[in-house]
């Protein structure tokens, strides 16, 4: 059988050419048609297939894929493309800046290209939404800019979950005014900040509906005062694979009186006794800490040595290096909710 495909397709990431996108699409329309003649039914053309079986088509496509010129083949593609199930989850994360670290703020340059892909992908990806996006995911080195991350808050108004591991190009102003656009956000994925009251008295002013939180990086104490004095309402809480000070740890125990689930799987322990006696690791959780963690449903924690995660954690010094490993594994959580 030979299909006439009714458009070509711009250039667009290397990830997937034209040519394997228009195979994935005819490979698909030719199973349907198969089917409905086996079945006795008349095949259709290509601008009147249904729009439920587009859909359908289109929901097995990644981001990039999605962006390279489907909704411009007829009306009919285009209100299959904005269609909300297609649209419900944004992920990025197969997405990275082209960068370099340097010595000063913001620590990385992205190459200017780099940034393009990001904005152009941005641009017809929040445009096909329609608003319709609740979960938002981008990856560790995918570095945003103040502008594209307002661009994004703004066409996002339905917000639920935000995955968004790397700031350091956007400054405090940038994710405040985000983060008040975002009234219905219930989750965040974030970096260990130096300075963290300002986001979090932002989420506490404008979330009414923020319940879940996930730091990538070490925690203090004056990160968990943060947490303890903004979020005391916070019910799931992961610090995996971080250093964790005992101190900070009981703060957060003692602090966050609504919390149901906190995963310290795979984290260093230190436990900072008074001058001169040195910081010490702790290898297990002592009674001081099960006793303040007797009220929370689930806590979830891994302190082996033979554990692969916790020698990592180890050997990263509580800040994990995740381009060292497998592709991936920084989504990970014991968390059901946090993983991606």
């Amino acid at each position: 059988m030979n299909f006439r495909f009714p458009f070509n397709l711009k250039k667009k990431s290397n990830l997937t050419t034209n040519r394997e996108l228009r195979f994935r699409i005819e490979s698909r329309y030719m199973l349907i048609d198969l089917k409905m003649e086996e079945d006795g039914l008349d095949t259709k053309k290509w601008e009147d297939l249904d729009i439920d079986i587009l859909v359908k088509i289109f929901q097995t496509f990644d981001i990039f894929e999605l962006t390279s010129g489907i909704a411009l083949v007829c009306s009919t593609w285009r209100y299959a493309a904005c269609d909300p199930l297609l649209w419900r989850t944004l992920d990025l994360s197969m997405l990275k800046s082209n960068f370099i670290k340097i010595p000063l703020e913001p620590y990385v340059y992205v190459d200017g290209r780099s940034d393009k892909t990001l904005t152009r992908v941005l641009k017809i990806a929040l445009n096909l939404s329609r608003g319709n996006i609740s979960t938002l995911i981008f990856h560790f080195n995918l570095y945003v800019s103040d502008d594209q991350l307002t661009y994004t808050a703004e066409r996002c108004p339905r917000l639920k979950r935000l995955v968004l591991p790397a700031w350091n190009r956007i400054k405090i102003s940038g994710i405040c005014k985000a983060i008040s656009m975002w009234q219905d956000l219930e989750s965040l994925t974030m970096p260990s900040i130096a300075n963290p009251p300002y986001i979090m008295e932002e989420i506490s002013k404008n979330c009414k509906k923020f319940s879940e939180l996930k730091i990538m990086g070490p925690c203090d104490m004056f990160f968990a005062h943060t947490l303890a004095n903004c979020l005391p309402n916070l019910k799931v809480l992961s610090l995996r694979c971080s250093m964790l000070f005992k101190d900070a740890l009981l703060i957060i125990l003692d602090g966050l009186k609504h919390l149901e689930v906190l995963n310290i799987s795979h984290c260093i322990l230190i436990e900072v006794p008074p001058p001169p006696a040195p910081r010490k690791v702790l290898k297990e959780l002592d009674e001081s800490i099960l006793e303040k963690a007797c009220g929370i449903r689930e806590l979830l924690t891994c302190m082996d040595e033979v554990c692969v995660m916790c020698r990592r954690t180890r050997l990263d010094e509580g800040l994990m290096r995740w381009y060292k490993y497998e592709e991936g594994l920084w989504k990970e959580d014991e968390v059901k909710s946090l993983a991606i």
